[in-house]
């Protein structure tokens, strides 16, 4: 089970600002636009997919035995003008960097379609798009003593 909590900063105020308390004990703050000392809840959505799909690539990558020595993931969400203000349009971008990478060990269709539960919560009203690129890297040389 997933749980956590919210809890509203200062409650004689005006102000959005909660610290927020995951199941697992993690604690960060979140926010409005307007005081902005914190993520929007709607911005964690995006970066909860960017890591749920992130999570997954990897050990794609790693199982495929790729030297990978470096990888990021950036994520953009349109929204739905009117409330509730759901996402219509993601852009995932993969930037995978490291020693010849091959391109068909990239299944990011494994994620989106099977593996991230946080994509499969949003596909109901986004069209996600993928892409990527690979930054080779020469391999490290190794100097004999």
């Amino acid at each position: 089970m997933i749980s956590g909590e919210v809890k509203l900063i200062d409650a004689a105020g005006t102000g959005r600002q909660f610290v927020a308390t995951s199941g697992t004990e993690h604690h960060f703050l979140i926010d409005d636009a307007a005081s902005n000392s914190g993520p929007k809840p709607i911005e964690l959505i995006a970066i909860g997919l960017a890591g749920c799909t992130a999570f997954d690539v990897i050990n794609i990558l790693r199982k495929k035995r790729q030297e990978v020595t470096g990888y990021e993931v950036k994520v953009e969400a349109e929204q739905r003008p009117e409330p509730p203000n759901v996402f219509t349009k993601v852009r995932i971008h993969h930037v995978v960097t490291g020693v010849d990478i091959a391109e068909r060990a990239l299944e990011f269709h494994l994620s989106e379609s099977k593996y991230c539960s946080v994509s499969a919560m949003i596909q109901p009203t986004a069209a996600i798009e993928t892409t990527y690129e690979i930054t080779p890297v020469e391999p490290a040389v190794s100097v004999g003593v």
